[in-house]
């Protein structure tokens, strides 16, 4: 098949005087940051260096290497219609505003994985895993969103697992559903728990956050019947809302209606369910969008700030470069070598399977225009790698004493300060019992010892920069509990699109027995796949709050190398398409960052399931409980021979999941290789499932600012910056402005 020629439109931009001034500028100041992160070593430095190396590495990016992929490789057409103005039916296709489609994108993929996995991964030191998160998302993780997104687009906005069965074949493609739906679940309970695990006791977070769904009913009504299409007006009113409500939620913990909003794990996960279940089947534009949208404000607002604190307060990196633990693979916080655990343990903010379940899920089925995909695949991964990088600070500038004293388990470390401070000791690092005891009461908890997850230390990295521009150790306590109220806003909308995505992914899978489940739309079919979606992942969050070594519990240790094998089979869904397209000269693409992913998931998933070490290997694990039980001992986390069987278990299921997932993998990629060399030695035999060109009638900005080019493209359609159909007006779909035909 003959490479598709450029479509008409497509732009040619030279760089002027101007511009080389301007990015010669960037380039050096990322340059500058990059220098000071690679040749310092025993001393402290200004966390804003990280800054200075992430900002001017993403905007390069963003302006030359997307801008290379969607206009040479994709050939994305502004001429071409979208589904979502093709198929509109205001319930799943909708054209929506590229400005609320970039906040739903973002805040669906942006969701635990960003704040605690950089955590985590500090015990490293802070340079591998953030050079992991720049270069990583910059040439794998926002190419794989963004390619994912513009062929999901051309397909009528098919999931990833339909995609590879539709274009790898039914034998690569059954594996591709059957380990991307299996994963998925695993992935939207963990989040779930994170989230649970968050609220439980605590009436400002479930105020808050509960009130962000009748304020976006409110902004899909708005946009929708009262003021449609505008935009800008409502997202005024919609951050004022939200403000109040996260204020109201601190008089609410200090009134007496703080009883009421105090909820136990048990009753937050039936909530959960609850909502879960309505955000898939309301229409797309009257909850899910904009609260989505609504909490990017939250999300990029917060992180914005954070970064403006650090640029004021200048905090200094703490944390060592490269730790120990990076060579000798037996850190207290998670077990393993540098390689490959850091690439696995920092998933969203580089490289994230679960972004390629959003992009062809709910995304694509509300752009409005193809251009507008490199800006939110592209640039919505960038912005979540930017929080990456933000958690990574947050965990680097306190004290390593004290973030080991937070991030080891009870059984490294102890119960006591003593036993905590004596511990940290033998790692390398010093904190005295008293500086321990400090931390907890500046922000009014009764300890921080084995806080483990990342979130608590995000929390208190946080509080440690806002205090010092604003309120001082005063304030800390506020800013900490404020902290771990953003962090649960910011995973929970990635459980709403993901449960929606779910729903769109099992609705394709029994479409292939049922044809009217293809039908995403279809009552019965919406209802179905829903109930099972949420009832899947519910299920294991139920036990898992009630079970602290059942449920999720129990699959929690899967969590990271099965995000990473989903985005193999993303890329090698993506790399198949660019060769069956007649783009084989760009499959490198795609290609390179699959290798790596590849060599990444791969070599952890052998070390998990044959590693000798306990601390690693799940086998070797089950062997360990398995003798202590022969011999009568009840080894820790178990505290009863019961406990010890439960391990056992546990263990045996991790294993043989593990093997399982990596095989289904193996052979996704290998039948993609097949169809590959297939279409490459008899390209008159390719077949696409691409929908047929529909040209477009609708007109809409590429980016966020409308261009001169742009502005001047609306003006003679007669509509304004928010754009809209040709000839028909904005249209009236909220939250879109551009949605009838």
């Amino acid at each position: 098949m003959p490479e598709p020629t450029a479509p008409p439109n497509s732009r040619r931009t030279s760089l002027t005087a101007r511009s080389i001034v301007i990015w010669s500028l960037v380039a050096l100041a990322g340059a500058a940051g990059w220098t000071v992160l690679a040749v310092s070593r025993g001393e402290e430095i200004s966390a804003a260096w990280m800054l200075a190396a992430a900002l001017g590495s993403y905007a390069i990016a963003y302006r030359f290497y997307s801008r290379f992929i969607a206009n040479r490789v994709l050939k994305v057409d502004k001429t071409r219609a979208t589904p979502a103005e093709r198929l509109d039916n205001g319930v799943d296709f909708h054209p929506t505003d590229r400005r609320v489609l970039f906040g739903h994108h973002f805040a669906a993929v942006a969701g635990a994985g960003p704040l605690v996995g950089p955590v985590l991964a500090a015990q490293m030191g802070y340079l591998p895993g953030t050079i992991w998160i720049i270069v990583g998302v910059i040439f794998a993780g926002a190419v794989q969103d963004m390619v994912t997104l513009f062929f999901s687009t051309r397909r009528d906005g098919r999931s990833l697992g339909q995609m590879a069965r539709d274009e790898i074949g039914p034998f690569g493609g059954a594996a591709a559903l059957i380990a991307v739906f299996a994963i998925m679940i695993i992935l939207l309970a963990v989040l779930a728990l994170v989230i649970v695990n968050a609220l439980a006791h605590s009436p400002w977070g479930v105020f808050s956050i509960g009130m962000t769904i009748p304020i976006a009913l409110f902004m899909g009504v708005y946009l929708r019947v009262l003021r449609p299409g505008r935009v800008t007006e409502v997202s005024v009113i919609g951050v004022a809302l939200l403000l109040l409500a996260i204020v109201a939620g601190g008089w609410v913990a200090e009134s007496s209606l703080a009883g009421t909003f105090t909820l136990e794990p048990g009753t937050l996960v039936i909530w959960m369910i609850v909502y879960g279940f309505l955000a898939s089947v309301l229409p797309v534009w009257m909850l899910l969008a904009p609260r989505d949208y609504l909490s990017t404000f939250m999300k990029v607002g917060t992180i914005v700030l954070l970064a403006v604190g650090v640029f004021v307060a200048l905090p200094t990196l703490k944390m060592p470069a490269v730790t120990d633990f990076a060579s000798r693979g037996d850190g207290p916080v998670f077990a393993g070598s540098m390689f490959p655990f850091v690439f696995i343990t920092i998933a969203c903010g580089a490289l994230s399977g679960f972004h390629s379940l959003v992009s062809s899920g709910t995304t694509p089925k509300m752009v409005q225009k193809e251009t507008q995909i490199r800006m939110i695949g592209y640039g919505a991964m960038l912005t979540e790698s930017f929080v990456a990088v933000m958690a990574m600070i947050t965990a680097s500038i306190i004290d390593p004493g004290l973030f080991f004293a937070i991030n080891s388990p009870g059984g490294v470390i102890g119960t006591t300060v003593q036993s905590a401070s004596e511990a940290v000791s033998n790692f390398g690092f010093t904190i005295s019992p008293d500086q321990l005891a400090k931390a907890a009461a500046d922000v009014e908890e009764a300890s921080l010892l084995s806080r483990t997850g990342g979130a608590p230390t995000f929390a208190l990295g946080m509080s440690e920069i806002f205090s010092a521009v604003v309120g001082g150790t005063a304030m800390k306590a506020f800013w900490y509990h404020f902290a771990i109220m953003f962090e649960a806003l910011f995973i929970l909308t990635t459980v709403d699109a993901g449960t929606r995505v779910g729903r769109f992914m099992l609705q394709d899978m029994l479409g292939n027995v049922h044809k009217p489940f293809r039908q995403v739309s279809w009552k019965p079919g919406v209802w179905i796949a829903s109930a099972v979606v949420v009832g899947g992942w519910g299920y294991f969050l139920w036990v898992g709050v009630h079970d602290p070594l059942g449920g999720i519990n129990q699959l929690f240790p899967l969590f990271g190398i099965a995000n990473q094998l989903l985005a193999a089979v993303a890329l090698a869904v993506c790399t198949t398409l660019l060769v069956k397209s007649g783009r084989l000269k760009w499959a490198w693409v795609t290609g390179v960052p699959l290798a790596w992913d590849v060599a990444v998931t791969l070599t952890a998933s052998w070390q998990k399931i044959f590693s000798d070490d306990p601390r690693v290997g799940f086998f070797a694990q089950r062997d360990k409980y398995q003798a202590g039980i022969d011999s009568g001992q009840v080894l820790p986390p178990a505290k009863s021979m019961d406990d010890m069987h439960t391990v056992v278990t546990n263990s045996t299921v991790d294993g043989v999941l593990s093997a399982l997932f990596a095989l289904l993998i193996i052979v996704v990629i290998a039948d993609a290789g097949r169809v590959c060399y297939r279409a490459v030695t008899r390209p008159a035999d390719v077949r696409l499932s691409e929908a047929p060109y529909t040209e477009s009638r609708i007109v809409a900005p590429a980016g966020l600012i409308p261009t001169a080019e742009e502005k001047a493209e609306l003006a003679a359609a007669g509509l304004g910056p928010e754009g809209g159909v040709r000839g028909g007006g904005t249209g009236g779909q909220a939250p879109a402005g551009t949605g009838s035909r």
